[in-house]
């Protein structure tokens, strides 16, 4: 034996035993499945076609039940003091609620965030990679990522294994040398700039929010209601949405975690500021600033109809 190690002959498979061999497959698919250790960019491909018609077929036949529902409410958007992101906590799969204390704002670097919306495993994966990404470019350049260029990561990889279920749809925000930024990203390799945006099964109802109160021109504190009111009107209509309500600001000094409350907490809040003034009642889930300017708008407008009406 010694004799075939010093000839390398003990390294053909004709020359091992039974359990040598069965030892040495293992070993390859262990490596295999471990791959994205070395590399983290190669993940182990599903052992069929097209994943993602493929798999609930499959599924069917065996007569296993695997429910792939997921449901949640993030929003970022742009105005004159910076970026504003906030998110919901809550984890689901289908109408099991997985957990309540989600961390769906990643923290990137100290100048760049990232939001989580979809499969919590695919999303929380590749953040983790291009956190290590956004490391590595500041060691190596010796200046942080640029917003697009990570964005762009992230699109490549979703490119990369469109087709094979992946399910994430993220914004990325922050500030670099051309300002402050918004980005969305998800599975299907879309990637756009935006001021406004929201993802998630609660996204309809935040927008709405969204649209009624956002501008340019708002104080911190007004974005910091509106962000706040827009995810606790989502969390009270969608099921899917609920828990802790993180709030970030991201300017060009870098993020800060404004505050993290509960959606009940909210709801107490906001459900007394509208019914101590009845005036208020009928209007839309909005910003207390926003309320009282419209009412004095349409005040004007409707002493401006009356005076037209008595020239007439």
């Amino acid at each position: 034996m010694a004799l075939e190690e010093i000839c390398g002959l003990n390294k053909f498979g004709f020359m091992k035993g039974f359990d040598a061999q069965v030892k040495d497959w293992d070993q390859q698919q262990l490596q295999i499945a471990t791959s994205n250790l070395r590399n983290p960019y190669s993940l182990m491909a599903p052992p069929f076609e097209n994943p993602a018609v493929n798999l609930p077929k499959i599924l069917q036949h065996c007569n296993v039940r695997m429910e792939f529902d997921h449901g949640t409410t993030t929003l970022g958007f742009k105005y004159q003091g910076g970026v504003i992101l906030c998110a919901d906590s809550r984890a689901t799969s289908g109408q099991y609620i997985g957990s309540q204390s989600m961390r769906k704002v990643v923290e990137l670097t100290n100048y760049m965030l990232g939001t989580l919306a979809g499969g919590a495993a695919d999303c929380v994966y590749w953040d983790r990679v291009l956190v290590r990404e956004c490391r590595l470019h500041e060691l190596r350049y010796k200046s942080r990522m640029p917003v697009d260029a990570a964005a762009r990561i992230m699109c490549n990889i979703s490119t990369e294994y469109k087709g094979m279920g992946l399910a994430m749809g993220m914004m990325l925000a922050g500030c670099d040398d051309e300002g402050c930024k918004l980005i969305y990203v998800d599975s299907e390799g879309m990637r756009s700039h935006g001021s406004v945006f929201s993802v998630g099964s609660g996204s309809p109802y935040a927008l709405g929010v969204l649209d009624t109160g956002y501008r340019w021109n708002l104080t911190d504190e007004e974005a910091y209601d509106l962000a706040r009111r827009a995810i606790y009107h989502a969390t009270s209509k969608d099921a899917y949405s609920g828990g802790i309500v993180r709030l970030y600001h991201i300017n060009d000094k870098g993020w800060k975690n404004i505050c993290n409350t509960d959606c009940n907490d909210l709801h107490d809040i906001f459900c007394e500021e509208t019914t101590s003034n009845d005036d208020q009642a009928h209007l839309p889930c909005t910003s207390k600033a926003w309320i009282e300017q419209k009412l004095r708008h349409d005040n004007v407008q409707a002493r401006v109809a009356a005076v037209t009406m008595e020239k007439v």
